[in-house]
């Protein structure tokens, strides 16, 4: 058993658009997202099944050939390997849960955000 707290948790800045901060366990990881108004994540697929659960703000998600906008309150489920992308309409926070584990994100070998604009 591992105990965490968001508050003490160290926030990483990807860009100066995106941050977020990470907790895993050994098949899922959870990580709280942070992304500036007009942010963008691009396109990109990955194993991992997703689901993201929008605490504020507003994220435009384009997916599957549909538009979805999420806000406060919203869960979106993204099933594993399907291209995605996103742009914040507004300031968002939320909370992004991966199984299994994002090791790209652990290994900053995540270039698709370090190298996002916004």
């Amino acid at each position: 058993m591992k105990l965490f707290n968001w508050a003490t948790e160290k926030r990483e800045d990807v860009n100066p658009k995106l941050g977020r901060k990470i907790i895993t366990g050994e098949k899922v990881m959870i990580a709280e997202i942070f992304i500036a108004q007009g942010g963008v994540v691009p396109t990109h697929h990955h194993e991992s099944e997703q689901i993201s659960y929008a605490l504020e703000g507003a994220l435009r998600l384009e997916l599957e050939g549909k538009e979805v906008v999420l806000r406060c309150g919203d869960v979106l489920v993204i099933p594993s390997n399907v291209p995605h992308s996103a742009v914040a309409l507004e300031d968002y926070r939320g909370f992004d849960i991966f199984s299994p584990i994002r090791i790209d994100w652990l290994t900053g070998k995540d270039d698709y955000l370090r190298q996002a604009k916004g």
